[in-house]
């Protein structure tokens, strides 16, 4: 009897210590989603960007009002374009990112446009409304910026020189602290 109690206590011991070693492992996964959800939720997340160097395509687009837009518009600039949806979460993540960059660096002549990806535009409007964007906005119904850019996914954003070569590219959601390495020092330039 003695022996068998001493196999029972064994064990006893060994189911205890599994329970607490996954409860543990437990714990340890929720803490991780945790960390992961609450860095997605501010932004954190980031791709670092492709350094490029190639011509601005030719791009022509209508913004809210109905007005004609082109990139070549903004020459002289630093342009970013930004190529998003409403129905994008990572897009609708990094908006509000790209509009505080978009007001601390305009006086420096940072431009940005946000080119939504075939949205109805009573759709976009409100978006932008609601999230009061204070960039400039295109409409591109035939996603004709993905072509130019030969990217489609969403969110993609390119950076064009004053001189209106694209140097930077971004498949992915940004964080400011990507824009401040990256995008800051061109307008400094």
């Amino acid at each position: 009897m003695s022996n068998q109690a001493s196999v029972a206590g064994k064990r006893a011991g060994q189911f205890i210590a599994y329970i607490l070693i996954g409860a543990g492992l437990i714990i340890i996964g929720f803490i991780a989603i945790k960390i992961i959800t609450d860095r997605k939720q501010s932004g954190d997340i980031s791709v670092t960007p492709s350094r490029v160097s190639f011509p601005a395509p030719e791009l022509t687009l209508n913004n809210l009002q109905g007005e004609v837009v082109s990139l070549s518009d903004y020459n002289g600039h630093i342009l970013m374009v930004n190529n998003w949806a409403t129905w994008c979460p990572p897009c609708r993540l990094e908006m509000p990112i790209l509009a505080k960059y978009y007001n601390t660096h305009t006086a420096q002549g940072f431009m940005l446009l946000g080119i939504d990806a075939g949205d109805d535009a009573s759709e976009v409007s409100k978006f932008i409304e609601d999230r009061k964007l204070p960039f400039p906005i295109l409409l591109d119904p035939n996603n004709a910026s993905m072509a130019a850019f030969h990217n489609d996914n969403l969110p993609s954003s390119y950076v064009i020189d004053r001189t209106g070569t694209v140097v930077l590219a971004w498949t992915g959601p940004i964080n400011r602290d990507m824009l401040e390495k990256y995008v800051t020092p061109l307008l400094e330039q």
